[in-house]
C-alpha cells in the first residue's frame, strides 16, 4: 500500500511517464506515510481517446488517483495531495497552447478488508 495511478492524455508529448512515476513514488516516500518504499504501487496509463469538455479547443489533463488504506486524518490526505500536486507541476514542459488541468485525487481503502502478501521475497 498505496496504489497510485497516473492518467496522461496523448496530447502531452513531453511527459516522460517513467520520470513521472520514481517522482511521484519519492514524494510519498518522503511523506514518511508508508513503511517501506516497496509497498508503493504506481502505474500510467496514457489515454488516446479522450474529451476535456465541450469546446473545440486542444485541452489535456493529468490525473494522479491515490488509493491508500483508510485512517489517515483529513490534514495528511491534504498534505499527500498537495506534495503531488507539485511534482506533476514540474514534471515536464507544458505545451504551447493547450490547456491542460493537472488533479489528484485521495482514495481510501477499506482497511479491514484489504490483504495482500508477497512472493519471493
Amino acid at each position: 500500500m498505496p496504489h497510485l495511478h497516473l492518467e496522461y492524455t496523448a496530447n502531452l508529448p513531453d511527459l516522460n511517464a517513467d520520470v513521472a512515476l520514481i517522482r511521484l513514488n519519492n514524494a510519498l516516500v518522503a511523506s514518511g506515510q508508508f513503511g517501506a518504499e516497496f509497498d508503493i504501487k504506481s502505474r500510467a496509463v496514457k489515454v488516446e481517446t479522450f474529451k476535456v469538455g465541450t469546446a473545440l479547443a486542444e485541452r489535456a489533463f493529468v490525473h494522479v488517483k491515490l488509493a491508500l488504506l483508510s485512517g489517515r486524518s483529513p490534514q495528511i490526505k491534504q498534505q499527500l495531495s498537495e506534495s503531488l500536486l507539485a511534482v506533476v507541476k514540474d514534471l515536464c514542459e507544458w505545451p504551447e497552447g493547450v490547456e491542460v488541468q493537472l488533479c489528484v485525487e485521495l482514495l481510501d481503502i477499506d482497511r479491514e478488508s484489504y490483504t495482500k502478501t508477497a512472493i519471493g521475497v
